[in-house]
């Protein structure tokens, strides 16, 4: 089992930055890839970003590509998701995941482990 909580949600006006965070417990989590996926009202679950176990290996979903950052650090158990020049479109629940399997986590919504999310809010 791996246990996932997010923090670093809140409410930001347009332009603004937020810096999500995943904190991971249970186990290795250095084995697995992680991501962030984000759903809106009325939206399915997407994809936002996703990090290989080593951290070599990035994808963006188009829309928060050249706004958004993700990174780990496997000693402390924990990913990040730097969001810079926020919209009030990336408004959503946004969802830390986990899966030894890369492609799992890019297909939003296949990992094994997710967290309970954390609200982001952009107004305009």
């Amino acid at each position: 089992q791996v246990q996932l909580v997010e923090s670093g949600g809140g409410l930001v006006q347009a332009g603004g930055s937020l810096r999500l965070s995943c904190a991971a417990s249970g186990r290795t989590v250095s084995m697995y890839a992680m991501g962030w996926s984000r759903q809106a009202p009325g939206k399915e679950r997407e994809l936002v970003a996703v990090i290989s176990s080593n951290g070599a290996l990035t994808n963006y979903a188009d829309s928060v590509k050249g706004r958004f950052t993700i990174s780990r650090e496997n000693n402390k158990n924990t990913v990040w998701l730097q969001m810079n020049n926020l919209k009030p479109e990336d408004t959503a629940v946004y969802y830390c995941n986990a899966d030894q399997n890369y492609w799992n986590v890019f297909r939003a919504g296949q990992s094994d482990y997710w967290g309970q999310g954390t609200q982001v809010t952009v107004s305009s």
